[in-house]
């Protein structure tokens, strides 16, 4: 099967504007949070507003580095943007696989991604706008190399790589997911709760 193939400059104009828009609701919807409805769950089983920011977290921590080494190295190494972006066919079906609405597929967390507590510091949103501030620097950085040629490694399949635009991306995409997570956990709780916000 051919992969999918498209404008480069579109494709990172894509995904700028997306992760700006995740950036205005994290300032808007999350920093202005206490530490009482971060945490709040909704139910036992399910995530709190932190936690699902932390889990983001640490899948940042894990993946941003890599990144931007990869695409240091590129730079060094004298890559130069190809006029399309491509997709690889296992790359395009994670990102498929993780755009299906959470009410129609639900995944299990890996344990090295879970989330660390359940009264975790209002920081956590902080952390999550630094990441995604840094997440817009590597997009803005992957336009200059042929993205489609840098390889990510993946920490849990050994062995498989994704293209840096299928792994952007995936980020991206994961991060929305993870985020409507987060706002329904808050249009769940009480008014009154959910009004609390620090002052």
């Amino acid at each position: 099967m051919p992969t999918e193939v498209r404008d480069t400059s579109e494709f990172f104009d894509q995904l700028t504007n997306e992760l700006l828009a995740l950036r205005v609701l994290a300032q808007q919807r999350f920093r202005p949070l206490s530490p009482e409805v971060l945490n709040r769950r909704p139910s036992p089983g399910r995530w709190s507003v932190g936690q699902c920011l932390e889990h983001l977290n640490i899948v940042g921590g894990h993946y941003l580095p890599e990144i931007a080494a990869r695409i240091n190295k590129a730079m060094a190494q004298g890559s130069k943007p190809a006029p399309t972006a491509r997709h690889g066919f296992v790359g395009r079906k994670f990102i498929e696989a993780m755009r299906a609405p959470a009410s129609q597929r639900s995944y299990s967390s890996p344990e090295r991604y879970a989330p660390t507590g359940t009264r975790l510091p209002r920081t956590v949103t902080e952390v999550f706008s630094r990441q995604l501030d840094e997440l817009l620097r590597l997009v803005l950085l992957a336009r200059q190399v042929n993205a489609n040629a840098v390889r990510i490694p993946n920490p849990l399949i050994p062995l498989l790589y994704f293209r840096l635009t299928d792994q952007l991306e995936f980020l991206i995409v994961h991060i929305q997911r993870h985020v409507a997570q987060a706002e329904a956990v808050l249009q769940s709780l009480p008014v009154i709760n959910a009004a609390k916000t620090a002052s």
